[in-house]
């Protein structure tokens, strides 16, 4: 009678173990110490967003409107992202972005919150000057 007793107990206990969620939620990622970091950065780099624009605006429409048109938009997304610094600095212990961390600024038609191009809207961090590499392998290819 006792080891059916305890094999029930057993049973009973691993079947209500078993069913316990055990994945983080959503916002896990989001804390107050990434939102520091993200104003740290913003407000540091924030300013790359000028040669940034200039650079994407000749690829995409050419040199006069890299010039003319990305100094603009890269000016006005500089001003954003270190106005959006300072604000995250001051706040960054308090989730204000619907209850969570996570950054507030979003593209034009999913939250409008700021005026920003359609195409590509802030990233959570400031883009990088110079060359992007990526992993390719460690093995070299010749050609003869």
């Amino acid at each position: 009678m006792r080891k059916i007793l305890i094999s029930s107990a057993a049973l009973i206990l691993t079947a209500t173990t078993s069913f316990a969620d055990i994945q983080a939620p959503p916002g896990a990622a989001y804390t107050s110490t990434r939102k520091l970091g993200r104003a740290i950065s913003n407000i540091l780099y924030g300013i790359v967003e000028i040669p940034e624009q200039i650079v994407r605006k000749n690829e995409q429409y050419g040199r006069k409107a890299g010039w003319s048109y990305g100094l603009v938009d890269g000016t006005q997304r500089a001003f954003s992202r270190v106005g959006y610094g300072f604000y995250e600095l001051v706040t960054f212990r308090c989730p204000t972005f619907h209850g969570t961390f996570k950054q507030p600024y979003m593209k034009c038609g999913q939250d409008n919150r700021i005026e920003m191009n359609v195409h590509d809207g802030l990233s959570e961090f400031p883009p990088e000057l110079g060359f992007e590499t990526y992993y390719t392998g460690h093995s070299r290819s010749q050609k003869y």
